[in-house]
């Protein structure tokens, strides 16, 4: 059974850090682009950052460039979103996904991508 499992999410305030953390199991999805999503209350769903299945340049939606950071460590089938600085507007659930073909670099629409976590809950208080 393919499962991709975030952990991380919390309160933080305005300012502050968190690393959110996705364990993927079942298979290994080192050869397939890795993205991260969120969704806010009353919003859709919206892509935050990607990492190629070659690990190479990452991308980020142009609110969060500067402050997140995407990686992955591929011998754990793991990962990672770095996030500084945060504000207020960043608060939503965060989902890991991993692309629906390998070999790809990550898009930003969220139909390209086959496997979902069951999301983290972050909320920034200002």
């Amino acid at each position: 059974q393919v499962q991709l499992v975030e952990s991380g999410g919390g309160l933080v305030q305005a300012g502050g850090s968190l690393r959110l953390s996705c364990a993927a199991s079942g298979r290994s999805f080192n050869n397939y682009a890795m993205g991260w999503f969120r969704q806010a209350p009353g919003k859709e769903r919206a892509f935050v950052a990607g990492i190629p299945w070659s690990g190479g340049s990452t991308y980020y939606a142009d609110s969060v460039k500067g402050r997140f950071t995407i990686s992955r460590e591929k011998a754990k089938n793991m990962v990672y979103l770095r996030m500084n600085s945060l504000k207020p507007e960043d608060t939503a659930v965060y989902y890991c996904a991993a692309a629906r073909a390998p070999y790809t670099i990550p898009v930003q629409s969220a139909t390209a991508y086959a496997y979902w976590g069951q999301g983290t809950q972050v909320t920034v208080s200002s």
